[in-house]
């Protein structure tokens, strides 16, 4: 059955058509992740090149890995004046579960950094195929273990940290969350999860609304899905906390703030995803742009709903950080 897509917001068309110029030259099919990574690491600055003259200091640690897995890499942003009792912004990037590393999406960790007087995290995971389910979230979860445990050193207040994510980042940190909860782990005061993937089952009507259309589409989702979990997919073998939307008690959860545009396809299911922890009486804030395309504030910064979009989730920021 046809279902006719969302339109997009007119103010948000050209930097639609330049995401997928940029980002999205070479459709993402199991036979071109390689091809689709390489192109990534052309378009991807190296972090001392993304963070210009700004204040800030970048610091690299090699932290270990999940039990038997190899080490990961933590990219540590602090302003250059120091912190002490700092909130902690741990930022996992996105790409699909299959494309991109730790400088992607470093610009916007640095604004906020700076913006909060904050620490940022950002954690390089491996990819899929390669490394299937749970590999991904496993290292994102060492990571943030790491950091809670040299809280200290790093000049974090382990009661202010917020785990952050877009796309894929969004389902994983969405995963963290859970193994937080469930391995009696780190107390998360936040966790931000952004246009986030999480169903692998990639049959809700915005899927379908977006089948060859827009920035991700349903394609390219079976893609890195198919990717992340090969043959679990679509079955009950697949880890919830591998694809949140699976697991099936969403209670005792750290405050979410989700949001999505209402053109792409994880509208459905990031709303659903809401419905569910606010059903178990916990704190969601869910927003959903009028005609927004996946990733549209990064990508048309200018436009009147993308301003509204980036407030208000510093609004939610600035209340999940402050001290007491």
């Amino acid at each position: 059955m046809s279902v006719p897509p969302v339109p997009y917001d007119p103010e948000l068309e050209p930097g639609l058509a330049a995401f997928l110029d940029l980002v999205e030259r070479i459709p993402l099919r199991a036979d071109t992740i390689l091809a689709n990574r390489a192109h990534f690491a052309t378009i991807i600055p190296p972090a001392e090149q993304i963070a210009g003259d700004r204040p800030v200091e970048l610091t690299e640690h090699t932290v270990p890995g999940p039990e038997g897995a190899p080490d990961i890499v933590l990219t540590v942003v602090r302003p250059a004046a120091g912190a002490a009792g700092a909130p902690a912004l741990y930022s996992i990037h996105g790409g699909g579960m299959v494309l991109g590393n730790r400088f992607f999406g470093l610009d916007g960790l640095i604004d906020d950094v700076l913006l909060f007087g904050a620490v940022g995290i950002s954690v390089e995971y491996r990819l899929a195929p390669e490394n299937p389910a749970p590999a991904a979230v496993e290292d994102c979860y060492a990571g943030l273990v790491w950091t809670v445990e040299h809280a200290g050193e790093l000049g974090i207040d382990p009661a202010r940290i917020v785990v952050t994510g877009a796309s894929a980042g969004g389902g994983l940190a969405a995963g963290v969350a859970l193994l937080a909860r469930d391995r009696n782990g780190p107390a998360l005061a936040g966790q931000l999860l952004a246009c986030p993937m999480l169903d692998d089952r990639n049959e809700s009507v915005s899927t379908r609304q977006y089948n060859g259309i827009g920035a991700w589409d349903r394609n390219n989702n079976d893609t890195g899905w198919d990717a992340l979990l090969g043959p679990a997919r679509g079955t009950d073998a697949a880890s919830p906390y591998a694809v949140p939307a699976r697991m099936t008690d969403l209670s005792g959860l750290p405050p979410a703030y989700l949001d999505v545009g209402a053109a792409e396809i994880f509208r459905d299911e990031t709303t659903e995803y809401a419905l569910r922890i606010w059903a178990t009486g916990g704190q969601a804030e869910l927003h959903v742009w009028a005609g927004g395309y996946h990733g549209f504030a990064g990508f048309s910064p200018d436009a009147e709903v993308s301003r509204s979009a980036v407030a208000t989730r510093l609004s939610w920021l600035r209340r999940i950080l402050r001290a007491g």
